[in-house]
């Protein structure tokens, strides 16, 4: 068996959370630290920035309700995430130009949720040719923009 290494990862895995929901702190709270990776605050969802992402403009859009599985919400907040996904598809194309997306969500721990007890979609912009010889051969992704700017370009975006 082959595997493949991600030891960057290793950041985001043994980050000591904060007390309470990264979610519902950043869409709530304007003075939390995340918050900063707000880009945009619809009724019934929340869209911010992945602080460790996979790729430029690797969003997680998550719903106000404070529920761990796709299957709990109910139909009035399954309306709003989807919502939110569509505008935030629409949004990354226009902004950022990407040939693809990955979209998706891990539902549960074992399925690799970081955090499990509030359910959220991963939105990954993918460009051909965005996997390179760099994390293969020297364990390193390049992330070509920061956060900020990301997040600017994005909260920009979302407001027109």
């Amino acid at each position: 068996m082959e595997r493949l290494w991600a030891p960057w990862r290793m950041t985001y895995i043994n980050e000591d959370p904060r007390p309470g929901c990264l979610f519902c702190r950043a869409r709530n709270d304007p003075n939390d630290p995340d918050s900063e990776l707000v880009v945009w605050r619809p009724e019934g969802a929340v869209v911010l920035l992945n602080k460790f992402p996979y790729n430029p403009g690797h969003v997680m859009v998550a719903p106000a309700a404070h529920k761990g599985d796709l299957a709990d919400l109910d139909d009035a907040e399954s309306s709003a995430l989807m919502s939110a996904l569509r505008t935030t598809l629409r949004v990354l194309r226009a902004t950022l130009g990407p040939e693809g997306f990955n979209v998706g969500a891990n539902l549960g721990r074992a399925a690799g949720a970081g955090i499990p007890d509030h359910v959220h979609l991963h939105v990954v912009p993918r460009w051909n040719g965005d996997t390179n010889f760099m994390p293969v051969i020297s364990d390193v992704k390049i992330v070509n923009e920061h956060l900020k700017q990301t997040a600017e370009k994005l909260r920009q975006a979302f407001a027109t």
